[in-house]
């Protein structure tokens, strides 16, 4: 389930437009730990799946990978979104907000 609560995120992080790992990082800092060794794989299964596409530039001196989020990636976010309302929604009728 973690895992793919991990997706949803990293899509979400990329959907507010073009980024590369370290920015991911930082932008999702304070919601979810997430370290690069987890960040890549999970960024490498979105690209096999069209989840996102990259494109490698030169930033000083030296080669950075930029993600976007495809169309194919935008309706994952949307499903992961909704699981994820519905995982809440479960949680506050088990546990009524409060473990």
């Amino acid at each position: 389930m973690k895992k793919g609560i991990l997706d949803v995120c990293v899509l979400h992080a990329i959907s507010k437009g073009e980024s590369y790992g370290y920015k991911i990082i930082s932008d999702l800092t304070g919601i979810i730990e997430i370290s690069e060794s987890t960040l890549y794989p999970i960024l490498k299964r979105l690209e096999v799946g069209g989840y996102v596409i990259t494109r490698t530039a030169e930033f000083n001196g030296r080669l950075r990978r930029y993600y976007r989020i495809t169309a194919l990636g935008l309706e994952k976010l949307k499903s992961g979104r909704d699981d994820l309302l519905e995982i809440n929604s479960i949680y506050k009728k088990l546990f009524g907000g409060r473990i």
